[in-house]
This record gives C-alpha cells, sequence and structure tokens, in this order.
C-alpha cells in the first residue's frame, strides 16, 4: 500500500467534485433545453401557432372595439405557455393629429390552450367605448345631438357612431353609405345595451377575405364570416374572456344587420345632414379636431 498523501488526496475529491458537477449541470443542461425545445415544438405543432394569432389576435381586436390594434409576430414560446404582442391605441377623429403606436400588451395562452389576463376591453372606458356602450340606450337624444352640433364649427372632423332607427341588411347599408359618399371604419352588428357590442371593421382579420367595397365602403361582413367559420367549439372557453360566445358571433354573422358604424372622419357639416335622415335613430359623438391640413 502507497503512504497517505493529503496533497495527492484533495486533489482526487476535487476532481471528483468537478466532474461529477459538470455532468450533472450537462444533463440538467440538456434536459432544459429538451424541455424548451420540445415544448415549442408541441405548442407550435400542425398551424396551432397561426390560430392562435387568427383566434386571440382577431378576438382582441373585437374586444376592443374603440381602439387601433396591431397585432405582431408570433410567438415567444416558454415551456409552458406561448405569447404574442399587440400595440392598442384608442380611436382618434382623423385630422388633428399623427397616429402612434400606442401601448404595447402581451396575449399568452398555456400550455394547455387557454388565455391568461387580458388587457383594455371592458375597462377601457375612452368616450367610443362609452358611445358603444350607449347604443339601444335613452341617452343622445336627437334633439340633443342638434344643440351640441350647432354650437361646433362645421368644419370640424370628428369621430362618431351613427346608430340606425332600425338595423340595415347588407345591401341596405351599402346603398345608404353610397347615398352619404362615406365610408364606415367598423360596423355594428348587435344591440346590447350596457356592453361593449359585436363591432367588426374591413381589415379586422388581417387573413380574410377582403372584398374592396363591394359590400358597403369599409364593410368586411363576408370577411366577419370567414372568420366565424374558422372557430370551433373549443374556443368557447377562450372567446369567452374576450366577452364574447360562439352563438353571440354566429349569430350576429349570419344575420349580418348593421345596428350602427364608427366614423372617424366625418365632419360637424355632415353630421348635421346626416341625423335629419329618417333611418338614422342618433349620433354619438366621442371625439373632434381640426383638419389641420385642410385650408
Amino acid at each position: 500500500m502507497p503512504d497517505f498523501d493529503p496533497k495527492l488526496t484533495r486533489k482526487a475529491v476535487r476532481r471528483g467534485l468537478v466532474r461529477t458537477t459538470t455532468n450533472v449541470l450537462a444533463v440538467l443542461l440538456a434536459l432544459a433545453l429538451a424541455a424548451t425545445l420540445g415544448s415549442a415544438l408541441v405548442q407550435e405543432r400542425g398551424d396551432r401557432e397561426q390560430r392562435m394569432m387568427d383566434v386571440l389576435g382577431t378576438a382582441f381586436k373585437v374586444y376592443n372595439p374603440a381602439y387601433t390594434v396591431t397585432v405582431g409576430d408570433c410567438c415567444e414560446t416558454t415551456p409552458v405557455s406561448m405569447s404574442f404582442q399587440v400595440a392598442a391605441a384608442p380611436l382618434r377623429a382623423v385630422g388633428g393629429f399623427w397616429p402612434v403606436g400606442g401601448e404595447t400588451y402581451t396575449i399568452t395562452q398555456d400550455f394547455f390552450g387557454r388565455v391568461g389576463h387580458l388587457p383594455l376591453g371592458s375597462t377601457a372606458n375612452t368616450r367610443l367605448s362609452i358611445a358603444l356602450y350607449d347604443l339601444g340606450g335613452t341617452l343622445a337624444r336627437k334633439e340633443q345631438v342638434r344643440k351640441v352640433l350647432a354650437r361646433l364649427p362645421a368644419g370640424l372632423n370628428t369621430l362618431a357612431v351613427v346608430e340606425f332607427a332600425a338595423p340595415l341588411q347588407q345591401a341596405e347599408l351599402k346603398g345608404f353609405l353610397e347615398e352619404k359618399k362615406t365610408c364606415a371604419d367598423k360596423v355594428v352588428y348587435e344591440r346590447r345595451p350596457s356592453s361593449l357590442p359585436i363591432t367588426w371593421g374591413e381589415i379586422t382579420w388581417d387573413r380574410g377575405e377582403f372584398v374592396e367595397g363591394k359590400e358597403g365602403c369599409g364593410v368586411g361582413l363576408s370577411n366577419f364570416r370567414s372568420w366565424v367559420r374558422l372557430l370551433r367549439e373549443h374556443d368557447e372557453a377562450n372567446l369567452r374572456r374576450f366577452d364574447l360566445s360562439l352563438n353571440r358571433l354566429r349569430k350576429a354573422a349570419g344575420d349580418g344587420l348593421a345596428y350602427a358604424y364608427v366614423d372617424q372622419l366625418a365632419s360637424v357639416e355632415e353630421l348635421r345632414r346626416l341625423i335629419e335622415d329618417p333611418r338614422v335613430r342618433t349620433i354619438r359623438l366621442a371625439d373632434a379636431t381640426f383638419d389641420l391640413d385642410r385650408p
């Protein structure tokens, strides 16, 4: 037996500890990489990544009709979730400002496909949100709106919700917009007093079908119907997080009835003429501004 050497023994113990630690760290790193990459592959399998953008990104726009929403690229993944970002800025009357990107928010879907906490929505109390909440209510009677319009300069641009006395069919809405020589930034396909109604713009679903004004300037009913056909029963739980439901969406898309529309560019002068039309129940003003580029 060789003589006991403390120095050699300490070195051997240190080498053993380093080797064991290195092996354990390598195994843990490999497991972490496998979990991360494997989870990403599972979460992004098939068209799951694109479908999340189609369903959740578009539902977020419907959830926030008073905002301009831009959906970012997909996706950031973790072992337990997948997420993407959206930029949202309140809709304003066109003409007095340069549009900006607004705030950025993250929409997250967990490993099992359930969406997490959502920003804005019913808590986003902009004037346009409130105007949409009040559709079908008793506020903003015609005689009151006439007085408001009478004391505003005729050349101001407005952000307004034009509510119909009776909902218009698709062809009737097209004829109305052509007659008034105006565009609908968004169309309200539901009357739901004290709650945000289903509201849809021409390009609410970015990958949908575009009919280039054939349904009326700015109207995207076929785009809306295409998106609703994409939805499945298992989307119901997530849709409810956006204050939506399959039944409401399918009814609104199927009926295709326009209860109101949002106009971002109508002048006060144009609204004064519009409110005298018997088909118009009332007009709800949400914003007004000078067009700084108009001579």
